[in-house]
């Protein structure tokens, strides 16, 4: 599968890659080589941590790696009066009598709790290439879907606020 991200995305991953390779992997190889010389490595639980940290710290690595490898870049989408990529929009819940605003990400940035969601999740999908005034019909899976209505718009840039998330 081939993520949907912006140059800004991708820009974001590789400073995380050379941190982790230029600042994190020299400390985590020293800590490994410390805790080491403690003596019998099947009862040393520092060693095993230090280990463990470091095997994560390489995880990550191949994991931004892999995804900017097979990324599909996208820029900014939507015109200047439909929901498009960083929009902040207002919707309306009329089943919960209820209004939220919603920020539209790609998926390495979302954060639901802050009302960041991606593009592709289905409110996401549902909101995209839409004006306000319109209501979208939100389906979560085959058998439950609930309406929102657009309220506002307020069109967004990729100011690299948003961080990539750690997983």
């Amino acid at each position: 599968m081939h993520d949907e991200l912006t140059p800004g995305d991708i820009q974001k991953m590789k400073e995380e890659i050379e941190h982790r390779t230029k600042v994190l992997r020299p400390q985590l190889m020293a800590e490994v080589k410390r805790t080491r010389e403690y003596g019998d490595l099947s009862e040393n639980y520092e060693y095993k941590a230090a280990k463990q940290e470091k095997n994560r710290n390489e995880s990550r690595i191949r994991y931004l790696q892999q995804m900017i490898d097979t990324a599909i870049v996208v820029e900014k989408s939507g015109s200047d009066d439909t929901v498009g990529l960083f929009d902040r929009v207002t919707v309306y819940i009329p089943e919960d009598e209820e209004e939220q605003v919603l920020k539209i990400v790609t998926t390495v940035r979302v954060n639901a709790l802050e009302g960041i969601i991606s593009k592709e999740s289905p409110i996401g999908r549902a909101l995209m290439g839409h004006r306000v005034g319109d209501t979208v019909q939100v389906r979560v899976n085959e058998n439950y879907s609930y309406e929102m209505l657009i309220r506002a718009i307020e069109k967004g840039e990729d100011d690299g606020e948003i961080p990539i998330n750690r997983f």
